[in-house]
C-alpha cells in the first residue's frame, strides 16, 4: 500500500483498519451484495435495517428543529454506504458539495477519504459515512464557504445520528475532526493531543483522526 500519498496523521488510524479488518470473522459485505441479497428475499435483518433507515432519513428530511438550518439547506444529508457496516465514519457537518448532491463527504476531504477507505483495500459502498448534523450549517451574509456546526446544533441534531449507530451497529466509529470529537464526546482539545486516542460511544469502540 502507497501511504506517501496520505498525511502521516492518518497512518495510525489506518493501521487501526487494518487490523480490524484481519480480526474481521467474515469479509466485508460490499451494498450491492446486500441489494442482491435482499432481491431473493435471503436477508430478513438486512431487510428490516434498510427499512428502519429509510424510514429514519424521512424523518430526518422533514426536520425543522433548527429552523435558520432547514430554511437555507438544500436538502438534508443522511449517510451512505453499507448498513451492515463493521466501520462507521462520522464527520462534523454537510459543507456546499454535500448540500448540493445530498451526499456525505463528496468534496476534497471526501476524495481523500475515499483514498483512504482504497488503500484498505476496501471500496466506499462496504463502510458507512455519516455526519453529526444532517443540514448545511447557514452561512448569513456570505455567499460561499462553510462554518463549524455550534454545540447547540449538534446536540438537537445527535439523537438522528445515535439512531443511525444503533441500526447500522458497527465494530468501530472513527470520528473525523475535533468539531466531530466536540459533538460525539464532548471533549474539545487539540487534533494534536486527541488523533490516534481510542474511546467510547454508547459502548461502541471510537478512534479519533483528522
Amino acid at each position: 500500500m502507497e501511504r506517501m500519498q496520505f498525511h502521516p496523521a492518518l497512518d495510525l488510524v489506518i493501521s487501526a483498519l487494518e487490523e480490524i479488518r484481519e480480526r474481521s470473522d467474515h469479509p466485508p459485505s460490499a451494498l450491492r451484495e446486500t441489494l442482491k441479497a435482499l432481491s431473493l428475499g435471503g436477508a430478513g435483518k438486512q431487510s428490516t435495517k434498510l427499512a428502519e433507515l429509510r424510514a429514519l432519513q424521512t424523518r430526518v428530511s422533514a426536520c425543522l428543529l433548527c429552523p435558520h438550518l432547514a430554511s437555507s439547506r438544500t436538502q438534508t444529508v443522511f449517510g451512505v454506504g453499507n448498513p451492515e457496516a463493521d466501520l462507521m465514519f462520522i464527520g462534523e457537518a454537510p459543507g456546499a458539495e454535500e448540500d448540493a448532491k445530498g451526499e456525505p463527504f463528496v468534496g476534497r476531504a471526501g476524495q481523500l477519504l475515499t483514498k483512504i477507505i482504497g488503500a484498505m483495500g476496501f471500496e466506499r459502498e462496504v463502510v458507512y459515512i455519516a455526519n453529526i448534523l444532517k443540514c448545511r450549517p447557514d452561512t448569513p451574509g456570505a455567499a460561499s464557504g462553510n462554518r463549524a456546526p455550534t454545540p447547540r446544533e449538534m446536540q438537537t441534531c445527535l439523537p438522528y445520528l445515535a439512531e443511525q449507530i444503533d441500526l447500522v451497529e458497527p465494530k468501530v466509529l472513527v470520528a473525523l475532526g475535533a468539531t466531530a470529537v466536540e459533538g460525539l464526546l464532548g471533549l474539545r482539545g487539540t487534533m494534536r493531543d486527541l488523533r490516534g486516542t481510542w474511546h467510547s460511544y454508547r459502548d461502541t469502540p471510537l478512534i479519533i483522526t483528522y
